[in-house]
């Protein structure tokens, strides 16, 4: 996979990184006074792997977003210590962050910041790696141009005199696609650049039912900004979330999809949804999944399953698949029964959930390739026949 491509599908990922710190009358990109620039590593759960290794060997940033690997200007983050440093991804959820180093930058504004990963050798640890669910480790195809790293575009503003933190959340399951029945996979990586404005806030911290496999997402507009796993006990840590409005989405292995709608994220304050006496346990499922299948040409991309509240309500993703990148295949399984919802309360005694008769089994599937979306609404009620997505 060339490098070119991969930055397709990481600028497409990215989400628009604000300043991070405000005041000041530094940004001059004079270079005549300095701030601190300080990046960290995070991560969404990971799905059907109990590990995923990257190594990072460098990062730089840039403020010229067209800057070649060697041209001049480049600040590189100082790491901790010296040599790269292998990070198993699926260790860095629920809250948990890697700090990747910091270094002083003149005032200014950057906008390329490149990711390098070491190549994998004959040595072990292998440097890049997989372990299926199960399986054994199994090495990732990486891009084939490494010593350039992996181009994020960013929008970065350093006052004087000011330290800027940002976190690279690494989407491990949407990072590592399974080529066919090969037993290879691939590593295309989804990168989501969050500014991290204080220790204090940007949380979101609560209780699901205790079993294996919960996850629960924030998201806004049907798309997932941040993802964890519950812990053994049915905790969950949101973290870092922009400041702003979500909706909180619950699924679990065998159970309904649960949606506590209108939930506050603040800078400074950490959001409490319930407690560990009242969790959110949606129902067992009453019915069986319905598995939802195609093809998408050209082989690369993505397809998810969004479902709509009824009444003007708001939506959120469900499911998502990568496609096979040999087949072009992908394959969703969605929960018939009806989503559950309940608006955020600040120190409920519970939350009231309430099934929405009038969402059930209804969805809308988006195919993503190549920069381009196709969608189709399907009915999961009934048996859905092969939907096939064709992009230019």
């Amino acid at each position: 996979m060339k490098l070119r491509h991969l930055a397709t599908f990481l600028a497409a990922g990215l989400a628009t990184l604000l300043t991070a710190c405000g005041g000041g009358d530094g940004i001059s990109g004079t270079g005549s006074s300095a701030g601190t620039l300080r990046v960290s590593l995070t991560d969404a759960p990971s799905c059907g792997y109990d590990a995923v290794n990257v190594t990072v060997q460098k990062v730089r940033v840039h403020q010229n977003i067209g800057a070649a690997e060697t041209d001049p200007g480049w600040s590189e983050i100082v790491l901790p210590t010296a040599g790269p440093h292998r990070f198993d991804l699926l260790t860095l959820s629920n809250g948990v962050l890697a700090e990747l180093g910091e270094t002083p930058l003149p005032a200014g504004h950057y906008t390329q910041l490149r990711l390098v990963l070491a190549e994998n050798s004959g040595t072990a640890p292998l440097a890049n790696s997989v372990v299926p669910t199960g399986g054994t480790e199994t090495p990732l195809d990486t891009p084939s141009a490494q010593q350039s790293g992996l181009k994020l575009n960013v929008d970065i503003d350093v006052p004087a005199d000011k330290v800027v933190d940002v976190v690279l959340d690494f989407d491990a399951c949407k990072s590592v696609v399974k080529r066919g029945n090969s037993g290879r996979f691939n590593l295309k990586p989804v990168i989501t650049v969050i500014p991290r404005l204080a220790d204090a806030g940007m949380r979101i911290v609560g209780y699901a039912v205790a079993a294996s496999g919960v996850e629960v997402s924030a998201q806004q507009a049907g798309v997932p900004v941040k993802t964890t796993m519950a812990d053994a006990d049915g905790k969950f840590v949101l973290y870092p979330v922009p400041a702003g409005s979500y909706e909180l989405v619950v699924r679990a292995p065998g159970r309904a999809t649960a949606v506590v709608t209108g939930v506050p994220v603040f800078a400074t304050a950490w959001t409490t949804l319930n407690s560990a006496l009242t969790p959110i346990a949606p129902p067992p499922l009453s019915l069986p999944l319905r598995t939802v299948g195609g093809t998408v040409t050209p082989f690369t991309g993505e397809v998810r399953a969004v479902q709509h509240f009824a009444a003007s309500g708001p939506s959120f993703e469900v499911a998502w698949s990568a496609v096979d990148p040999v087949t072009g295949a992908y394959t969703l399984a969605l929960p018939v029964d009806p989503p559950l919802r309940a608006a955020y309360v600040p120190n409920p005694l519970a939350l009231l959930f309430v099934p929405d008769l009038a969402a059930k089994g209804l969805y809308t599937l988006e195919a993503s390739a190549n920069g381009a979306l196709k969608t189709s609404d399907i009915d999961a009620n009934v048996v859905v026949p092969p939907i096939d997505f064709i992009f230019p």
